[in-house]
C-alpha cells in the first residue's frame, strides 16, 4: 500500500529501518502498520501537510462530501468488516462535523480512530481561526481521546488508539494533532506493544460466574436467550448458534443483535421491545431464566422496568462492568469478553450431561406456536404499495450475500421486522443514538469494506436528505450501493407518535413531497428509477437491484401507515398495540 516516504532529504524504502520522517508521514506509516485499507475524509487547512503526504504515498482515501459522511463511512466499514474504521478531518468545523458520527459509534460500541487537525501549538487556546477544543468536546462520546502536541508522541499514541478502539468493549478514539506536528521530524519507530496503566486489554472474568449460569439453567423450565450487538462485535455468532442448537433454548434479539441467529430459524422469535414481535415480548414476560448475551437492556427494550421479565432470574453476559445492574438487576452477572465466556459456557453445557432438548421441549413448542399465531403482519392493498411489502420483496430478491443498511425511523423498524436477516454483520443500523443520515455513508463504507457483498440501503425521504450529498461520493467512486427510498412525504416515526399521542397535530413533520429524488440522484451522477404501483414493485425492484453501479429506487408509499406492534413509551412490553393481518 505504501512504498516510499521521503524525509530528511532522502528516500526511505519499505523494509528499511525508518530513521527520519515528518509527522504526516508517521501517521500514514502507522496506519499501514495497523493494516488500514482505506481512509474516509475531507481536507482543510490544518491537515494540508497530512493530505500532501497522503498524495505522495498514494494511500487509499475516499473523499466524502461532508465530514459527517466520512465518519459514518468509517463506521459502516467497521461494522461490516469487524476492523477499525478510520477518518480524517480538519480543525474547527471539520472536527465538529464528526461529532454526530462519533456519538453514533460510541453508543453502538463501534471501533474507530478519528484523526483531526488542530491549530498549531503557538495558537492553541487563543480562539485562533478554526480552533475548537475537540478533545473537550468529544470526551463524553469517545472511549478515549488525545491531543498530540509533540511529534515524538505520534507512534505511541496511534498504537494505543487502535488497541483501545478494538479491545474489550470497542469504541471510537479521537486523535487531535497540532498542525505543526505534521511538519516536525522524528526518528520513527512503531512500538510493538502497548503499555497503558489500568488498561491491559485482558477482559478475562471469573469462571465461577459462568458455572453459576449453567447451574441456574439446570433448574430452569422456561429459559430464553436475549442476544445483542455484543455477539456480533465479538465474532461469537457461530459458537452461539452451536449453543442454541445444543440447548434448543428460544432466542429473542435486540435491534443490534439481528442476524446472529437466522430470522427464519425455528425458535427465533424476532426483535424484542417497543416494536418487537408479540411472541418475543410475551416470552420475556413468561420465561423463568432470561439469559442476556452482549446486550445493554436498553430502555426501548425493557419498557417499564418494574414490569420487565417479572417471573425470571436474569443472567447478564457483558464485557463492560458498567452495564451490569445499570437498567436491569442481574441475578447472575458474567463480566468478561464474550470471546472468553462463550467458549467456557459452551463447554460446560456440553459436559453437563443434561438433555436440554427434552427438558425445554414443551416451552420451546409453546413460544414457536405463539410466534406462528402472531407474526409481524400487515394488510396488502391493490391501489398502493405497503412499506412492509416493499421490505419483504427486497428480502426475497436478494441472497445471503447481502448487507442491509438502514437509516432511522419507520423504515428502520419495518426492515428489522420484515427483512430476513441471515448472517452476522449484515444488518447495519444506528441503534443507540438513532441517527438520521447515517445510512447512505455507512452503506458506502460497508461496500468498500466488503466489495464481495451486495449492499442495499433502506432509507426514508426524511433521512436521505440529511446526507444526500454522499450520492455524489457513490457516483464519483462508482460504489455499487442500491438505495431503496421509502417515500411517504412525512417524517414517518414522528408523525406516528403525533398521531398516537399528540391528537394528530402534525407539527413540522409534513414534507410536502415536491423534492424529485430521481432527478436529485441523476444530478449527482447516479442512475435512478421510481416505482409507484403495486404491479410495478416486483419487476421494478428485480431490474433495479440487478443493475450495475449505484442506483436510487424511489418507492412511493402511503403517508399514514404505522409501525406495529408498538408498546407505548414507559409501558410494560406486554401491553402491545398489534398489527393487521396478512391477506
Amino acid at each position: 500500500m505504501l512504498s516510499t516516504f521521503v524525509g530528511g532529504g532522502r528516500a526511505l524504502e519499505r523494509g528499511e529501518i525508518f530513521l527520519l520522517m515528518n509527522g504526516a508521514q508517521a501517521v500514514l506509516e502507522s496506519l499501514r502498520r495497523e493494516n488500514v485499507e482505506v481512509i474516509f475524509g475531507y481536507p482543510g487547512g490544518a491537515v494540508l501537510d497530512l493530505y500532501d503526504a497522503l498524495y505522495k504515498a498514494k494511500y487509499p482515501h475516499i473523499l466524502t462530501r461532508h465530514e459527517q459522511g466520512a465518519v459514518h463511512g468509517a463506521d459502516g466499514y467497521a461494522r461490516a468488516t469487524g476492523k477499525v474504521g478510520v477518518c480524517f478531518a480538519t480543525s474547527g468545523p471539520g472536527a465538529t462535523n464528526l461529532i454526530t458520527g462519533i456519538a453514533t459509534a460510541n453508543m453502538d460500541s463501534i471501533p474507530m480512530v478519528c484523526f483531526t487537525g488542530q491549530v498549531g501549538n503557538p495558537y492553541i487556546g487563543k480562539d485562533s481561526f478554526q480552533e475548537a477544543d475537540i478533545v473537550g468536546i468529544t470526551t463524553p462520546i469517545t472511549k478515549h481521546n488525545y491531543l498530540v502536541k509533540k511529534v515524538q508522541e505520534l507512534p505511541r499514541v496511534i498504537k494505543e488508539a487502535f488497541f483501545i478502539a478494538s479491545t474489550g468493549r470497542p469504541g471510537p478514539v479521537v486523535i487531535d494533532i497540532a498542525k505543526d506536528v505534521f511538519t516536525a521530524e522524528l526518528d520513527y519507530e512503531y512500538p510493538e506493544k502497548v503499555h497503558l496503566p489500568g488498561y491491559s486489554g485482558d477482559f478475562t472474568g471469573d469462571e465461577a460466574q459462568v458455572s453459576a449460569v449453567v447451574e441456574a439453567l439446570g433448574k430452569a423450565k422456561r429459559p430464553l436467550f436475549f442476544i445483542g450487538g455484543g455477539v456480533n462485535l465479538s465474532n461469537q455468532t457461530e459458537l452461539f448458534r452451536q449453543i442454541v442448537d445444543h440447548t434448543h433454548i428460544p432466542v429473542v434479539s435486540s435491534l443490534m443483535g439481528l442476524g446472529c441467529v437466522p430470522s427464519t430459524q425455528d425458535g427465533f422469535l424476532g426483535m424484542v421491545g417497543m416494536h418487537g414481535s408479540y411472541a418475543a415480548n410475551m416470552a420475556v414476560q413468561e420465561c423463568d431464566l432470561l439469559i442476556g448475551v452482549g446486550v445493554r437492556f436498553d430502555d426501548r427494550v425493557i419498557g417499564k422496568v418494574a414490569a420487565f421479565a417479572p417471573k425470571a432470574k436474569v443472567v447478564h453476559f457483558d464485557v463492560d462492568r458498567a452495564e451490569i445492574n445499570k437498567n436491569v438487576v442481574a441475578d447472575y452477572p458474567v463480566v468478561g469478553d464474550l470471546r472468553w465466556s462463550m467458549p467456557i459456557f459452551a463447554h460446560l453445557l456440553q459436559s453437563s450431561g443434561e438433555n436440554y432438548t427434552a427438558r425445554f421441549n414443551i416451552w420451546r413448542n409453546y413460544v414457536i406456536e405463539m410466534n406462528d399465531q402472531y407474526p409481524f403482519a400487515y394488510q396488502k392493498h391493490s391501489e398502493y404499495i405497503m412499506p412492509q411489502e416493499l421490505i419483504e420483496t427486497v428480502s426475497q430478491l436478494v441472497d445471503d450475500n447481502t448487507i442491509v443498511v438502514t437509516d432511522v425511523g419507520q423504515h428502520q423498524m419495518w426492515a428489522a421486522q420484515f427483512f430476513n436477516s441471515r448472517k452476522p454483520r449484515q444488518f447495519l443500523t444506528s441503534g443507540g443514538l438513532g441517527t438520521m443520515g447515517y445510512g447512505l455513508p455507512a452503506a458506502l463504507g460497508a461496500k468498500l469494506g466488503r466489495p464481495d457483498k451486495k449492499v442495499v440501503l433502506f432509507t426514508g425521504d426524511g433521512s436521505i436528505m440529511m446526507n444526500c450529498q454522499e450520492m455524489s461520493t457513490a457516483a464519483d467512486n462508482d460504489i455499487d450501493v442500491k438505495i431503496v427510498l421509502l417515500h411517504n412525504r412525512v417524517l414517518g416515526m414522528v408523525t406516528q407518535w403525533q398521531r398516537m399521542f399528540y391528537g394528530k397535530r402534525y407539527s413540522q413533520t409534513l414534507l410536502g413531497g415536491k423534492t424529485d429524488f430521481v432527478k436529485l440522484a441523476e444530478a449527482m451522477g447516479m442512475k435512478a428509477c421510481r416505482i409507484s404501483k403495486p404491479e410495478e414493485l416486483l419487476p421494478g425492484l428485480r431490474a433495479a437491484l440487478a443493475a450495475e453501479g449505484p442506483m436510487l429506487i424511489d418507492v412511493m408509499l402511503p403517508a399514514n401507515e404505522d409501525v406495529l406492534p408498538m408498546v407505548a413509551p414507559g409501558a410494560c412490553i406486554s401491553d402491545m398495540v398489534l398489527g393487521g393481518e396478512k391477506e
